[in-house]
């Protein structure tokens, strides 16, 4: 059986943490099904990796040198997006480039030893497909995204529809079944691309080069997620495997110090009656504007009788990894009023331990930017979503969620558009109180897109869930691919 294997599998995540971590989270996992592991990044990076890895785990972490001071325009020392401004994102993504024959001898040297049973790389690495082909060596691409959302980026790169329509509604030529969209459901990259932008030459280049792959890996669940997952079993000729949900245990962290312990927090939770409680996040790397801050902080100031934890950090063009103190951008008296005579929230900087909140009976939504892996634990978790989108497929994984899925009210779009408190304060007591018709529906819909989720993993040997088959057969596809290749090599 392929899980009683002793191979190597080469792990290749991009340079940010919504990348790195579904990629350690899939380590672990192929780790525990006894393959050997090579996780692979830039050096700053693989010392974050370490403090994140169990201390039971044997992952072997690889460098690759890479020097920002190489490429003009970023700042010293950068090997994360995460802090970077987003006019230097396509900068950064422009120079990962000069990796590739850093890791093209990495593999090589890897060849001339045991070849590994597989490589896999990051929907960012298109050309580590073709490296891997050099070397005659197995290559998937994981994406930390789910199949609808990543078609409709996919899509949306190579076809730049909105270009063609003078009106704000458009579809995807390739993909009429996702329906339509609105010009307000875009990232800022989309809506300044001429398609001879650095953004459109880019991604033409790095998506057109997953055909070289042998399939591709989706964080996903195949049962919900079946129009993305056959778009790209369509588009690409290549088998998908949805192998998820790819989380990180509770007991692993991810590199970043919680500013709130895990056991404050539930013992706070402990004490509010279930589903009362908000919990609002917008990822390591997203941020909403001061006054859209400020309008947050009034609605939930009015939702008296809503509870709630709000992960902040400082709002769009600050630092958002700079140190600060919250109620700089909060209402006056917000946090001695609301926070702490009332009781009612908790505000948390940079960073809390989520998949503890989540799990949490007393959380009753998750406000959210919609970023996969924060998608994927509330839903684990039977927790219906209130979407902020902010960012690259975040916009379509909300639309998914609301059209497709039934567990997401949308309650804004983007960082740039003007929000009121009222509406705000609406769309929250719709999802969160409990004599709401639209709260019940999401709440019930959630729980059984929860047990869908838990039937995909399932390991019996007699009942296999679908995501545990998939890894069966994408592991055995590497191992038939293995094997030939011995057979000619003879």
């Amino acid at each position: 059986m392929a899980e009683t294997k002793k191979e190597t599998i080469v792990m290749f995540p991009f340079m940010g943490q919504g990348h790195i971590i579904p990629f350690l989270a899939l380590s672990l996992q192929l780790e525990q099904r006894g393959f050997n592991i090579i996780l692979v990044n830039t050096p700053l990076n693989i010392k974050k990796l370490r403090q994140s890895i169990p201390p039971s785990s044997a992952i072997r972490l690889r460098e690759l040198p890479f020097h920002s001071s190489d490429h003009p325009g970023l700042p010293p020392s950068a090997e994360n997006f995460d802090a970077l401004p987003y006019p230097l994102v396509i900068k950064f993504l422009q120079a990962s480039k000069s990796l590739q024959p850093h890791f093209r001898s990495l593999l090589a040297d890897l060849v001339r030893g045991d070849p590994p049973l597989a490589v896999v790389g990051d929907i960012f690495f298109g050309w580590s497909a073709e490296v891997a082909n050099e070397l005659g060596l197995f290559h998937v691409v994981f994406s930390g995204c789910g199949g609808f959302g990543l078609a409709c980026y996919y899509s949306t790169w190579l076809n730049l529809p909105h270009l063609k329509t003078d009106s704000p509604e458009f579809s995807l030529p390739d993909f009429p079944e996702a329906g339509k969209f609105h010009v307000t459901q875009l990232a800022a990259s989309y809506l300044a691309a001429d398609g001879e932008d650095p953004w459109s030459i880019f991604q033409r280049e790095n998506l057109s080069a997953w055909s070289n792959s042998n399939g591709v890996l989706f964080n996903s669940i195949s049962e919900l997620d079946k129009t993305g997952l056959a778009y790209f079993q369509r588009k690409l000729n290549r088998p998908v495997w949805a192998i998820g949900p790819v989380i990180l245990p509770v007991q692993v962290r991810s590199g970043k110090q919680p500013a709130i312990s895990p056991e404050k927090c539930v013992e706070w939770l402990d004490s509010k009656t279930p589903n009362s409680v908000l919990y609002i996040s917008f990822g390591s790397m997203n941020t909403i504007s001061a006054s859209q801050m400020m309008q947050l902080a009034k609605a939930l100031e009015q939702s008296t009788n809503i509870n709630f934890i709000w992960v902040v950090r400082p709002p769009l063009g600050f630092d958002i990894t700079a140190d600060f103190k919250a109620e700089e951008w909060l209402p006056e008296g917000f946090t001695e009023q609301v926070v702490k005579t009332q009781n009612r929230g908790i505000i948390v900087s940079q960073w809390a331990p989520q998949l503890e909140i989540l799990s949490h009976k007393s959380v009753g939504a998750f406000l959210t930017h919609c970023g996969w892996n924060s998608v994927l634990e509330s839903l684990s978790q039977g927790v219906p979503i209130i979407g902020w989108p902010l960012a690259a497929e975040q916009f379509f994984n909300a639309k998914f969620l609301v059209e497709e899925v039934g567990v997401c009210l949308e309650v804004a779009r983007g960082s740039s558009f003007e929000v009121r408190c009222d509406d705000i304060v609406e769309k929250i007591e719709k999802v969160m109180k409990g004599d709401s018709v639209k709260g019940m529906e999401m709440r019930k819909r959630a729980g059984e897109v929860k047990e869908v989720i838990r039937n995909a993993v399932r390991s019996d040997d007699e009942l296999k869930g679908s995501s545990v088959k998939a890894m069966d057969d994408f592991l055995d596809a590497a191992l038939l691919m293995k094997e030939k290749t011995k057979s000619v090599d003879q």
